[in-house]
């Protein structure tokens, strides 16, 4: 009996610790060989981890060639990765970024149906300028005509597609793992210390929280993990920030899971300040953890924190007050902690994410695309 083939298309590569797109096919891939499919990864040079003790052998990795900068790795990877895949024609392809969509008739031609992750409202974000954004609403749109079916990680992503591009779709977040007791970080104290973990972009309240951690600096010990991935002014700022700031410790990118889990397990509170975009996996992740969270204020992040979190603006004064607050407060801090690894734990599990995968593509498969909205569900 022949095992069913998938191609998943638009991420760094497996293993890899980018982003969420990473995270999930970390997940996803092993799951599906699990099943009995023929899996294939494609990926970018040199932005996996080799020796790493959970890569899955029955996975296949690819590697294609592209240009890796900040405006065209997106598409020139994927588009390589797109005309290798067609040729070899799986029975199914996951895409991952709606950037993609240009190059989703390749895939039709072959008669390969695509199960497309949009990802967030990627016209929205303030890093890219004009043109970029341009691009990304012109591949979303490609994306809308030519998807068999559409994944969106949050259902306030699913209302603002079905509004504008008249298609429905899966609903499936990102999951979270409850990790084991690890230790508090060598010099740090358990509740102790403000946490930032994000991607060094302006829709991340970046720079906000840099102000904001000037404040929280002078009684607390304040923790930032994180980058932009290319350098630049935010980084920086993280660099002047911790050099003169002897509270501050900015770890750059962490790709340890253990020790990115132990920095959420011990944190007195997690500031999340991601703006664009529907269910962060690293706002998961970190319930998942027992972080006592503050939230920027949006939509994306009610839906996933409800009452788990504290929500504030994106001013440093009222990030400040908020992540103090909650610093001086441990019985609060109790309360959000295991309000938010109840909520991750119900609502967020790997196990029915995977799920809702593998049944999004053999749906797919199946010849069954969602209908237009005036025309109801499929």
């Amino acid at each position: 009996m022949t095992s069913t083939s998938v191609a998943i298309i638009g991420t760094r590569g497996y293993p890899s610790y980018y982003g969420g797109f990473e995270t999930a096919v970390r997940r996803l891939a092993p799951y599906l060989a699990d099943e009995g499919w023929d899996v294939t990864v494609y990926g970018r040079p040199g932005m996996t981890v080799p020796d790493d003790p959970d890569l899955d052998p029955r996975v296949t990795r690819r590697v294609t060639r592209g240009i890796e900068n900040k405006s065209l790795s997106t598409l020139s990877f994927g588009l390589t990765s797109t005309l290798d895949a067609a040729q070899r024609k799986p029975d199914v392809a996951l895409v991952f970024n709606c950037a993609n969509g240009f190059w989703l008739p390749l895939l039709k031609r072959r008669g390969i149906p695509a199960v497309v992750n949009v990802d967030g409202i990627e016209w929205d974000r303030a890093k890219w300028g004009p043109v970029a954004k341009k691009v990304f609403h012109e591949g979303a749109a490609w994306t809308a005509r030519h998807a068999t079916r559409l994944v969106y990680d949050a259902a306030a992503i699913e209302t603002r597609w079905r509004n504008e591009f008249d298609r429905d779709g899966d609903v499936i977040p990102y999951g979270g793992d409850v990790p084991p007791d690890y230790p508090v970080e060598p010099g740090l104290t358990h509740r102790g210390y403000a946490l930032m973990v994000a991607r060094f972009v302006p829709e991340n309240t970046v720079s906000e929280f840099f102000e904001a951690a000037r404040l929280i600096a002078q009684t607390r010990d304040v923790v930032i993990v994180g980058s932009s991935g290319y350098g630049g002014p935010l980084d920086e700022a993280a660099a002047e920030l911790s050099r003169s700031n002897p509270r501050v410790r900015w770890l750059g990118h962490v790709s340890d899971d253990r020790r990115l889990h132990a920095l959420w397990q011990h944190a007195g509170a997690y500031f999340h300040g991601h703006s664009v975009g529907g269910t962060n996996p690293a706002l998961v992740q970190a319930m998942a953890c027992g972080a006592p969270v503050v939230a920027r204020d949006t939509v994306f992040n009610r839906e996933v924190l409800t009452d788990a979190g504290r929500f504030v603006r994106p001013d440093p004064k009222d990030i400040a007050a908020a992540v103090l607050s909650l610093l001086d407060d441990p019985g609060r801090q109790r309360w959000l902690s295991e309000r938010a690894q109840r909520r991750a734990v119900s609502a967020y599990s790997w196990e029915s994410v995977q799920l809702a995968y593998k049944n999004s593509l053999l749906t797919a498969m199946a010849g069954r695309r969602p209908a237009l909205v005036g025309a109801g569900r499929a």
